[in-house]
């Protein structure tokens, strides 16, 4: 194997591993899992754990109310201090408008959204699909 060759090998990075490097979350179990349950998009489609990762690439990441959508600046497998970890992404202008609306819009009702039942699957969809309307309009 050419010295390129291995250079080439060390560069690619798995999702899990760059999510767990930039601190999104605590252990690569935790952002298995994440992937696994459709809360982390890669460039737009359903991610999967083992995707190399590629500098340029849209991330979008999903953690309970909050979405943050970051673009991939560098590539590491290894996890370091927060300082560092930030300067392997960048997040995107409309991700920051996005989170700031959002916060604003929770204030105004309190901080919390209450609910009196656990919604069943129609109601997970309805909510799914007002969530997207919403959010599609900005």
């Amino acid at each position: 194997m050419s010295k390129a060759e291995k250079q080439t090998e060390s560069q690619a990075v798995r999702l899990d591993k760059w999510l767990w490097a930039a601190r999104f979350f605590k252990t690569r179990t935790l952002c298995k899992e994440a992937i696994d349950g459709g809360k982390v998009m890669y460039n737009g489609a359903k991610g999967k754990a083992a995707r190399n990762v590629e500098l340029g690439a849209l991330i979008t990441i999903r953690k309970g109310w909050d979405e943050v959508t970051v673009a991939v600046k560098g590539l590491s497998e290894e996890r370091r201090g927060a300082p560092i970890a930030q300067q392997l992404y960048e997040e995107t202008q409309e991700s920051i408008e996005k989170r700031e609306r959002r916060a604003l819009e929770n204030k105004s009702f309190g901080g919390r959204i209450m609910a009196d039942h656990k919604p069943n699957k129609k109601e997970r969809r309805d909510i799914k699909q007002l969530k997207r309307d919403i959010f599609s309009q900005f």
